[in-house]
């Protein structure tokens, strides 16, 4: 299985010209999963860090950490969903420096139920994925978008050194 990892083309958005005079350049991992498929967790976790590693995002703790982050919410969308789902990672890098200074994921599914943070006791075995997010993003949340939801997170990223 192969994971898309592309720059995008600016100049092909469609936006105009002082909307792109605004914007930062983007690096994105863009991926289509199908139902069920939980081998895809572990080659959308690979291909996030070969992402991150490209553009010297964060140093390794961010990485695990960002790493950890999608795996949960890609595990979840296919668990918790009979459907496939669609993951985005984006960098979006300064003005001045080649450094990304932030990396949104969004997990798409196509189950408009709300997904919920519970609070596992220690002997639960599950229930901990949105815990983990709660706890170690810099924002996350949950969009509706179409006939399911988005569930995204953000995390604010520093120049590996």
């Amino acid at each position: 299985m192969s994971v898309c990892l592309f720059e995008v083309d600016q100049t092909d958005s469609g936006y105009g010209a002082e909307w792109m005079a605004h914007q930062r350049e983007e690096s994105v991992l863009n991926k289509r999963l199908r139902e069920s498929d939980l081998t895809a967790v572990s080659d959308v976790r690979h291909a996030l860090r070969e992402l991150l590693g490209r553009w010297s995002w964060g140093g390794p703790d961010q990485a695990d950490v960002a790493e950890l982050l999608i795996s949960e919410l890609v595990t979840n969308a296919l668990v918790h969903t009979d459907s496939g789902a669609e993951v985005t990672a984006v960098l979006v890098q300064g003005r001045v420096a080649r450094t990304a200074d932030r990396l949104r994921v969004e997990v798409r599914d196509f189950v408009p139920r709300r997904p919920a943070v519970r609070k596992p006791g220690s002997e639960a075995t599950g229930g901990r994925g949105l815990v983990l997010v709660e706890s170690l993003a810099d924002s996350w949340g949950v969009q509706p978008q179409g006939p399911g939801k988005v569930v995204w997170f953000e995390l604010e990223g520093r120049a590996a050194a």
